[in-house]
């Protein structure tokens, strides 16, 4: 079996044939349709100049583009670059100058956010390798000549090309970059192949039960993570229908899954809450057979049983951008607290997965917490450009080391506790508070900054301490106007709090700032904020 993405598609076209295979508002899209305007655009972008181990990038959100420019780049053995539609100028900039984007691929016309005065505002040497800007649109004006002084193409003038029929690619070929945060201030860049994205893929088809009559996915979590993309590649590997929307809301999605009889929900917390919160009903989603889920937000209170209550499917997952989201999954009828932890059983029967003490080096015997390290066949081929990195990240023996701190169960399935680092998750996205410091350091009025995570009343926030830059003129309001210009808004802190000198720790291995006394300061000071503003409002 050729294991590559245009195989992948062209198998499950053949079988499904005039199934639906994406369902975009009232669009309906069949399996035959994709395959087609993949090829027609896989043969535009050839003519443009795009080959093989060329990459792309693909800033945006779910939308068809999304799945038809990526499968092109597929066939022709080129590389897609995900790029988070939240992100600002400086974030594009550095994710193109560094991955050597050919082509950027962007919607100017999504949620009024304007694409292309950020990328105006990017400078000549981050785009020096740029060629050409796809422009995706859904009727709101015509589609300029130029953007950034780059030439325009139309994303749907490229299904006007006759269709390629060659798949030049080969299973070993790159065919993902994720963007993912480590310990330095720029993101890692997670590279896969074709082999493992689509072996992975097919492997999720039965131990997630999409084989099944009737399934039927809802596509809200962004395609640009690893945890949307997994979501939709399983799908299609099963011929099953996506519904793909662009942005979550939670009455559009509650509508959505009532209409299209969704089966297969995979979200987050906030997600589920705030669906449930708009209907009466006891049990309002009837259609559902599981649900994963992440938990994103400390503020729900008892979000798991008030779930389960209204009849929601939940169950426990596990993945990562190295591996791939569901990489691994709880069981549907274990007892309730086994089915709800994170971790599970890996879902290609070769995984191996072990826990090791990081102090003394030895491997944890079941029920004892150390670091996670697995090997899987979805396991990614490197960090691009940063050998040093997957060095590390990897043992001797081809594991990988997570960085999740968990324990196994004497059935070979784990359970994933939490990070083992400072790794924040915010607004669904990893991110290292390192990246958030760095840039804010970059600004004239800050000598240093220390990033912890604090619980706010709409999830998990990032909160700064800042030791003022000499003379200059301390105002937190600015740093945070200023934040809010030049980064994505969920890595904006809540607070900017200036600080004399940071807490320190003195040892023989050095001096370290005491992350968990900045914490406690943080949320002493949200907890105050909060209370403040309580009784303002009595």
């Amino acid at each position: 079996m050729r294991e590559t993405l245009s195989a992948l598609l062209e198998r499950v076209a053949e079988e499904a044939g005039d199934a639906p295979a994406l369902i975009y508002g009232e669009e309906i899209w069949s399996y035959g349709e994709l395959l087609d305007r993949s090829r027609r655009a896989a043969s535009a972008l050839a003519a443009l100049g795009v080959g093989r181990g060329d990459k792309v990038a693909l800033w945006l959100p779910n939308v068809p583009a999304w799945l038809v420019l990526y499968f092109a780049l597929g066939r022709l053995g080129a590389v897609g670059v995900a790029v988070n539609t939240r992100f600002r100028a400086l974030e594009v900039a550095d994710i193109l100058a560094r991955s050597g984007a050919k082509a950027l691929a962007m919607w100017p016309g999504f949620k009024d956010i304007d694409f292309a005065g950020l990328l105006a505002e990017i400078g000549e040497d981050a785009l020096a390798g740029l060629e050409r800007v796809l422009v995706h649109d859904e009727g709101e004006a015509p589609v300029p000549e130029r953007v950034a002084g780059k030439p325009v193409t139309a994303v749907r003038a490229l299904f006007e090309a006759s269709p390629l029929a060659d798949d030049r690619a080969a299973p070993g070929d790159p065919c993902n970059i994720f963007t993912t945060s480590g310990t330095t201030s720029k993101p890692k860049f997670v590279l896969h192949g074709q082999q493992p994205v689509t072996r992975h893929a097919r492997d999720c088809v039965s131990a997630f039960g999409w084989d099944r009559p009737g399934a039927v996915s809802y596509q809200a979590t962004p395609l640009c993570g690893v945890f949307g993309f997994s979501t939709m590649m399983a799908t299609l590997a099963a011929g099953a229908p996506n519904v793909l929307t662009p942005l979550f809301t939670p009455g559009a999605a509650a509508d959505a899954v009532r209409r299209h009889r969704v089966t297969h929900f995979m979200g987050t917390d906030d997600m589920y809450a705030g669906m449930l919160a708009l209907c009466e009903e006891p049990e309002p989603f009837p259609s559902l057979r599981l649900c994963g889920y992440a938990l994103f937000n400390p503020t729900l209170e008892d979000f798991e049983a008030k779930t389960l209550a209204r009849g929601v499917p939940l169950i426990g997952l596990y993945g990562m951008s190295e591996v791939g989201a569901l990489m691994a999954v709880q069981k549907i009828d274990a007892p309730l607290e086994d089915r709800l932890a994170g971790g599970g059983y890996p879902v290609a029967p070769e995984a191996v997965v072990r826990v090791r003490n990081v102090e003394t080096g030895e491997l944890c015997p079941p029920g004892v917490s150390g670091e996670v390290e697995m090997r899987c066949p979805s396991l990614f081929l490197r960090y691009e450009g940063n050998p040093e990195a997957t060095a590390a990240a990897m043992t001797e023996d081809g594991f990988l080391r997570t960085g999740d701190a968990g324990r196994m169960r004497a059935d070979g399935s784990f359970v994933y506790e939490a990070r083992m680092g400072d790794t924040l998750r915010l607004a669904g996205f990893l991110t290292a508070p390192s990246e958030i410091e760095a840039h804010i350091e970059t600004h004239p009025s800050v000598a240093g900054c220390q990033v912890v995570g604090v619980a706010a009343p709409r999830g998990p926030r990032a909160f700064a301490f800042v030791r003022p830059a000499g003379e200059a003129v301390y105002d937190e309001t600015a740093l945070l106007a200023w934040c809010r210009e030049t980064m994505a808004n969920y890595k904006v802190p809540v607070r900017a709090v200036p600080i004399d000198a940071f807490p320190v720790t003195h040892s023989a291995n050095g001096t370290k700032i005491q992350k968990a006394e900045l914490r406690r300061m943080a949320e002493a000071m949200e907890a105050d904020a909060t209370s403040a503003q309580g009784a303002v409002a009595l």
